[in-house]
């Protein structure tokens, strides 16, 4: 099974040797909002979509399309005035730029209740991404078979790295021996880290890490929940405030 975004470049493989072309380097902020129009870019393509103006694909994306106008002319997508964007062309653009027109080896350490969703989750063969090697080192795991792959120890990454050309890694074991993995990782060549466990990691310039903590968005979320309460609340206080002053009159 594949993605439109993939099938986007599959339908015209000489796509994928086409030059791309020369322009400023893309803000940190507008590459972490490409995966966002991509998914938006992918519904209206299994929709049969074949083109979309910026306001609608904005709309979707659920940003202004000003912002969305700026971050695509940054991959030399401008559209057609009265036409909108080719969604096949754009989804094709926004994946070169990711990295999506090439399949990308993975590794998941820690095969704890995390560990096992995450092996077993189909989305991600679909979009570019091979879960190639899991790895444990809890005894009573190891040699397992989970999504058909077998659970290696942690002293067969170095290995497991070589031989599957593993480039990106998945850390979703406990905080105290995330650092140890990384490291271990890092040094098996590893360039890229998606952290998982409650932690921060150091590594070298070279290396990319993005963190995933799940509580420190719910806190965020429950920071927005408060202040929507205090916002019901003051409303609440002035209209009595209101009634009272319109009472007295």
């Amino acid at each position: 099974m594949t993605s439109p975004e993939r099938d986007a470049t599959q339908a015209n493989p000489a796509r994928a040797a086409r030059p791309r072309p020369a322009r400023q380097g893309i803000p940190e902020a507008t590459v972490a909002r490409l995966p966002v129009y991509l998914r938006a870019l992918g519904s209206l393509a299994e929709d049969g979509v074949c083109t979309v103006s910026s306001e609608a694909l904005a709309v979707a994306a659920g940003v202004n399309s000003a912002k969305l106008r700026k971050d695509l002319s940054y991959l030399g997508s401008y559209g057609t005035r009265g036409v909108g964007y080719d969604v096949d062309y754009l989804v094709y653009q926004v994946s070169r730029e990711l990295g999506l027109t090439q399949d990308w080896a993975v590794v998941i350490v820690g095969l704890g209740h995390l560990g096992h969703a995450l092996a077993n989750y189909g989305g991600f063969s679909s979009r570019g991404f091979a879960v190639k090697a899991l790895v444990d080192a809890d005894p009573a795991i190891i040699g397992t078979t989970v999504a058909g792959i077998t659970v290696s120890p942690p002293d067969r990454l170095p290995d497991l790295v070589r031989t599957l050309g593993i480039s990106i890694a998945v850390i979703t074991t406990p905080a105290p021996v995330a650092q140890d993995i990384c490291d271990r990782l890092v040094a098996a060549g590893v360039g890229s880290i998606l952290n998982f466990a409650p932690s921060v990691l150091a590594v070298p310039d070279h290396v990319e890490v993005r963190k995933v903590d799940m509580s420190i968005e719910l806190q965020i979320l429950a920071f927005h929940e408060q202040r929507k309460t205090g916002d019901a609340l003051a409303a609440v206080d002035a209209a009595v405030g209101a009634l009272a002053l319109g009472g007295s009159a």
